[in-house]
């Protein structure tokens, strides 16, 4: 199994810049990608960027040209500058990985991010 852990959450000036990080451990060597997500009060979990382990990337267009995501290793991270308002929600870590014949995903616990001045 994947486990993992986020982190560098927390209360950001609109215009600003914030990094959080997701550490994962456990089986890492059967990850295939991993990403984030967020889900803003009452609103569903969407996918905000996505890496795979050949290094490939997406990035939901509501982020495109302020978000970015890259990854060392057992770690990805979430570059965001030019934060806005609505970016404020609860952001995941998100792992795609293999046990056996079985695709599976594991979620971390969730970091909040809030956007206000």
């Amino acid at each position: 199994q994947v486990q993992l852990v986020e982190s560098g959450g927390g209360l950001v000036q609109p215009g600003k810049s914030l990094r959080l990080s997701c550490a994962a451990s456990g089986s890492v060597f059967s990850i295939n990608a991993m990403g984030w997500y967020r889900q803003a009060l009452g609103k569903e979990r969407d996918l905000v960027a996505r890496i795979t382990s050949a290094g490939s990337t997406n990035v939901a267009d509501s982020v495109k040209g302020r978000f970015s995501i890259s990854r060392d290793n057992a770690k990805v991270y979430l570059q965001m500058n030019s934060v806005k308002p609505e970016d404020t929600a609860v952001y995941y870590c998100n792992a795609e990985y293999c046990s056996g014949i079985h695709r599976l995903v594991s979620w971390g616990q969730g970091t909040q991010v809030t956007v206000s001045s």
